[in-house]
């Protein structure tokens, strides 16, 4: 049989696990609305916060059906559906692929890309089994880092807000650091290595333009879009720089990237 990322098995299989998560959701959300019944919470109230907490979901929902179509190129459909569904994000899933790519020898998003199955396979388990490195430390050292945290805030407050926005910085300069790993190109003629910092120049306005908008008027439901518009704009700005800068094909896609990875951070 030969072997395609979107052969109707695949989906089959990543629907199945994405109606375990749905039925899971579905089950704590009863659970919910019993527990608020019972704490004597009007129903219409509730029925409230629930319509509230559905609407608010579209604004992100968009982010998560941009970056399926980011990776649906190489990847198909399936794979990014299922990790985009359940537990990962474009900023991690867009780096594990592209790194695992570069090692055989392909680009993300490049021309003549050949899917073969042993490769799907290493790409599906490097962006699942790494990921999940975050929920097996959970309950091994969460704990005892919010308790050394706690005890650092009441020792010394400042010290602890120090610490805190260094661990916050090291996150940005990690995904900074995709970035700008071709920035190095300008000094050989190139200019590609600019187009990611551009577009991420560009996200990062349209991000500072919606905190600006809604200091001035109050209107916080800008908060919930101000992802995926910032997604958006960097996308469409990467069409324009990359042809002003005369970058390869691969530019176009190390731009998007550039663009989903700051808006993420910056959300």
């Amino acid at each position: 049989m030969e072997f395609s990322i979107n052969h109707p098995l695949l989906y089959v299989l990543a629907g199945a696990i994405i109606l375990i998560v749905l039925a899971q959701s579905i089950f704590f959300l009863i659970l919910a609305w019993r527990r608020g019944v019972k704490m004597g919470m009007e129903k219409k109230k509730l029925r409230r916060i629930a319509t509230s907490a559905a609407v608010f979901t579209i604004a992100p929902a968009i982010a998560i059906i941009i970056s399926v179509a980011t990776l649906a190129k190489d990847l198909g459909i399936p794979l990014p559906w299922l990790r985009l569904s359940v537990v990962g994000s474009q900023s991690y899933e867009t780096i594990a692929a592209q790194n695992t790519l570069s090692a055989m020898g392909m680009q993300l998003g490049g021309r003549g890309n050949v899917m073969t199955a042993s490769a799907y396979v290493t790409i599906a388990l490097v962006m699942t089994i790494s990921i999940m490195v975050g929920i097996w430390l959970v309950p091994v050292v969460a704990k005892k880092m919010q308790k050394g945290m706690i005890n650092m805030e009441k020792r010394d407050k400042k010290w602890a807000d120090i610490f805190n926005a260094s661990m916050f910085i090291g996150m940005i300069a990690a995904f900074l650091g995709f970035v700008f790993c071709d920035f190095g190109s300008i000094f050989k003629g190139e200019t590609y290595g600019l187009t990611p910092v551009l577009v991420m120049l560009v996200s990062a306005l349209t991000m500072a333009l919606a905190g600006l908008l809604v200091k001035l008027t109050k209107w916080r439901w800008i908060t919930d879009y101000a992802l995926p518009v910032s997604l958006v704009v960097g996308m469409a700005a990467a069409i324009p720089i990359t042809r002003w800068l005369g970058s390869p094909a691969e530019a176009a896609e190390a731009a998007s990237e550039a663009a989903s990875l700051l808006t993420h951070v910056l959300c």
